[in-house]
């Protein structure tokens, strides 16, 4: 919910002379006004990913009534919360509970003073915004516990996950998978050699650079230490080989900009293709497979990639 720009509220209600009393009010008020006159109106636009989070719903109104609106957008879970007040002539108790029931967070009965309006509306503003501090403080929460701290890339667990989700993926749509493990070139002597601040403002450029030279499907997360996973879905053999490459030089072409200078940096990897993978093979021995690959490229020199020898298909 933006401080820097009017709050969205939908006033819904057939009765014209009364939509355009309350959009007056409410316009006066600083907020961005949506109208409509019937339910299904209503619901279309409160479904909206930008629409609006308060509203104002008339109890009477064809196609869709006031209550019938409310339990409406309050069966939709995966979907923002909204404040809804409804409005009505109705002074019964047990019609007002029935409204409170179907879902409305509060109610005002006609004619509406226009204080008592937008003191209601303050306080569903306050609601929102508690439930946005909420949220927010729920997804940071779910990004420390699935990143890593210094590199803000997937962590260990996180990304050994979306390969085990990659794979069942690739099962269902008859597609491939393919892995890099990535570690970068003597790392250890570029920590005793700069310090450890520098070496983790190493770390830092080359998760930026792996996660540049990707697609925003694939997967990029910090293995462990210096080494970092690569989760390339549908990404054939042909594929891997110049991707490989690419990745490579995203590291080695250009020198590392830090605070202390420029200082070359080089990755050796280790590739692997999975086709047809039949989930007995565990994501264990795809892993070591990529990990022998990689091993291989550092006894050949490192700032290389080496390939498996073969597709790993089911088992095999």
């Amino acid at each position: 919910m933006s401080r820097n720009r009017p709050m969205k509220i939908l006033i819904a209600d057939d009765d014209r002379i009364s939509r355009r009393l309350m959009e007056r009010t409410l316009q006066r008020s600083g907020y961005e006004v949506i109208t409509v006159e019937d339910g299904l109106q209503a619901a279309d636009e409160l479904s909206r990913v930008d629409g609006p989070r308060l509203a104002l719903i008339d109890w009477m109104m064809p196609k869709l009534d006031g209550p019938s609106l409310c339990r409406e957008i309050r069966s939709r879970q995966d979907e923002r919360y909204v404040y809804m007040l409804l409005i009505t002539a109705k002074e019964l108790n047990e019609d007002l509970v029935a409204g409170l029931r179907a879902g409305a967070d509060d109610y005002l009965t006609k004619p509406c003073h226009a204080a008592e309006l937008n003191a209601r509306l303050h306080t569903g503003r306050r609601i929102l915004l508690l439930e946005d501090k909420l949220v927010a403080a729920s997804e940071d929460l779910r990004f420390k516990a699935t990143h890593d701290a210094l590199t803000s890339l997937l962590d260990r667990g996180a990304i050994i996950s979306a390969l085990g989700l990659a794979l069942h993926r690739s099962v269902r749509e008859s597609s491939p998978v393919s892995i890099l493990l990535c570690d970068v070139d003597h790392f250890k002597k570029i920590n005793d050699t700069y310090g450890h601040v520098i070496g983790d403002e190493v770390l830092q450029e080359v998760s930026s650079r792996l996660a540049g030279a990707v697609r925003a499907s694939d997967a990029v997360g910090r293995y462990g230490g210096e080494e970092f996973l690569l989760v390339l879905n549908g990404c054939r053999q042909d594929d891997l080989l110049q991707l490989g490459e690419e990745v490579r030089l995203s590291i080695s072409g250009t020198p590392f900009e830090t605070s202390i200078g420029p200082i070359p940096v080089s990755m050796s990897a280790g590739a692997l293709t999975i086709q047809d993978w039949d989930g007995e093979a565990p994501i264990e021995q795809l892993l070591n497979e990529a990990d022998t690959a990689l091993y291989q490229a550092k006894r050949a020199g490192r700032n290389q990639v080496i390939y498996a020898d073969n597709l790993v298909c089911g088992c095999r």
